[in-house]
């Protein structure tokens, strides 16, 4: 994404100058659009008066009747306010009960935004509006098995889910080998793309482990009479599959069914809205196969690419005009999206403003090219001190967003230590809180300090032992004859097989190595001489989405210990965050 200037190759954005620009779109909205002897004109007049004017691609979605609609809707598009005019239209122009209309879509917060909205459109009783069914997913799903008689109890407390897996890892022998975020992620990709529990893998010690933990998880939900949020869309899926007249009672109560977010839904999401779309196929899906940003979880940009596949005859509207952002930011976004291989084609235009208020909203784009994590985070922080102290912004006026959690280990470390007031709406974790990350911290605190009890606790299960059945052995043996390094006594632990007393001498050894290392290099002797394998994070032929969390959370650890000399700057670091990081250390 370079390109030449001055013989030198800049990343588009860098340069002070020359930062492309989007066209400017022309200003004819449904006043010049729709004629006064339209006959919807009046419908359009109302909206008008109540400030709302739809630009010409807009009114053709709004517009449209019977059929499959894909409304290709970039950032900023106005896609929201296209499916409530929609909904408007269709009742008060087409005479459809509203009653017939369903709206789907990802977050309460959007589904009560378009509640709102559908009640204040012109002509729109409260009686009408509440006839429209605007719900997202989950929760229109949910009522649908409540109304069938589903009273199973919902496991809606994730702090509840967590502390379970835990207890059912201890149970196992496996105490906090997995963190449970991850082992619910497994669990949701599995469910969400149709894969019944039953069959996740077992190629590998990890997988079968997993298997393990989540078929208990399973188990002890069924034994309770309890579901969480995951099993809502499955359960649902059943149900309709296995009753064909439910199926057809609501396929004769909604008409017309509307998808707002359609490039994050997943296959069981994709599969449950075309069994509710036919026979009629007047599906409307609105999204932007450039914002997937869920595939992580399951979610197909091929959906929107293969639309008229499956939906031969549908009607393509793409709207084009970004109100939000200025010309230079949406030039910009242009030019990046551009390289994506497998993608619509669309060039976004930016709204056409007045000279005031261009000056006031146009902004310069800042690219920036850091050689690390930790160079990036030290500019933003640099930044917002900068703003702040000058008096032109305040810190509520900014926000990171990052990709990953392990992606904003960075960031929220400088911000922590340089005291500046944040909210982290990420995990509420530091990295090196993380369950995979403990056990390599553990590692270099024993290389400190090999009477580090905590740090025993913390390396255990990686030696393939019980963690309590081995602290309450060293401890036994350490009140008879202390030792300078109490993990010595597991050489005498009764029921070990050769293999396991040989990789605990090979583990005392490594550990006695590791002291001279810098900490980045001894992180990446941990990995390549044994943990790699025992997280199975170095798997390249399986990919999962757990293992790839595994490998970014421990690349970004080495990436944090590379910028300490020594080992022991490195361990004191890390207190000094998890200290300040203490609820009463904010008082």
């Amino acid at each position: 994404m370079d390109w030449k200037m001055n013989d030198r190759l800049w990343p588009i954005g860098a340069a002070s100058t020359d930062i492309p620009r989007s066209a400017v779109a022309a200003a004819r909205t449904t006043e010049q659009l729709v004629l006064p002897d339209d006959a919807d004109a009046d419908f359009f007049r109302q909206l008008e008066r109540a400030g709302i004017r739809l630009n010409e691609n807009q009114l053709l979605a709004v517009r449209h009747g019977d059929g499959p609609l894909l409304t290709l809707a970039g950032a900023g598009s106005g896609k929201t306010s296209v499916l409530v005019c929609r909904a408007g239209y269709l009742t008060a122009v087409r005479r459809v009960d509203p009653r017939r209309l369903l709206l789907m879509t990802f977050s309460a917060r959007a589904a009560k935004e378009m509640r709102e909205r559908i009640v204040r459109l012109p002509g729109m009783t409260e009686r009408d509006a509440a006839g429209v069914q605007a719900r997202t997913f989950h929760s229109f799903f949910l009522r649908l098995l409540r109304q069938n008689g589903d009273e199973r109890e919902i496991l809606a407390d994730v702090g509840r889910q967590h502390v379970l897996l835990k207890t059912i890892m201890r149970e196992e022998g496996l105490p906090d080998s997995y963190p449970p975020e991850v082992l619910l992620s497994l669990l949701s990709h599995c469910k969400m793309n149709k894969i019944d529990p039953g069959e996740l893998p077992e190629g590998t010690a990890e997988e079968r482990e997993c298997k393990r933990i989540l078929s208990r998880y399973e188990r002890w939900k069924k034994e309770q009479g309890m579901i969480d949020f995951d099993d809502v869309l499955p359960e649902a899926y059943r149900l309709l599959t296995s009753n064909p007249g439910l199926l057809g009672h609501l396929r004769s109560r909604f008409h017309y069914v509307m998808i707002d977010e359609f490039q994050d839904t997943n296959p069981l999401q994709y599969e449950l809205v075309r069994m509710l779309a036919e026979p009629r196929r007047n599906l409307m899906a609105v999204g932007d196969d450039d914002q997937t940003i869920y595939s992580f979880n399951g979610a197909r940009s091929e959906f929107i690419l293969d639309f008229e596949k499956t939906y031969p005859g549908a009607k393509v509207v793409t709207l084009d005009v970004n109100y939000r952002s200025p010309a230079s930011v949406v030039g910009l976004g242009n030019e990046i999206i551009r390289f994506n291989k497998a993608r619509r084609k669309k060039t976004l235009k930016a709204a056409e403003r007045s000279e005031e208020a261009r000056r006031e909203t146009e902004a310069k784009p800042r690219y920036l090219r850091p050689r690390t994590t930790d160079d990036e985070a030290s500019a933003v922080a640099d930044r917002i001190e900068r703003e702040v102290r000058e008096n032109r912004r305040s810190y509520g006026d900014f926000a990171v967003l990052f990709r990953s959690s392990a992606g904003g280990r960075a960031i929220v470390e400088q911000l922590l230590a340089r005291g500046i007031p944040h909210v982290d709406y990420g995990d509420a974790q530091l990295l090196y809180e993380h369950g995979a990350v403990k056990p390599v911290l553990g590692y270099l605190r024993l290389a400190l300090n090999r009477r580090d009890f905590e740090a025993m606790e913390a390396v255990l299960p990686s030696m393939y032992l019980n963690r309590d059945r081995a602290m309450a052995f060293i401890r036994m043996r350490e009140a008879a004859q202390p030792k300078r390094g109490p993990l010595v006594h597991l050489l005498s632990m009764p029921e070990l097989k050769e293999f396991q007393t040989e990789k605990i001498r090979q583990r005392l050894e490594f550990i006695r190595s590791l002291r001279a290392l810098k900490p980045d290099e001894a992180i990446a002797g941990i990995r390549r001489s044994f943990y790699d394998s025992y997280l199975d994070a170095n798997d390249k032929r399986n990919p999962t989405p757990y293992k790839e969390q595994l490998a970014e959370w421990l690349d970004e650890l080495e990436t944090s210990a590379a910028r300490f000399g020594t080992i022991a700057e490195f361990i004191g670091y890390v207190g000094d965050l998890l200290e300040r990081r203490r609820p009463d250390a904010l008082e």
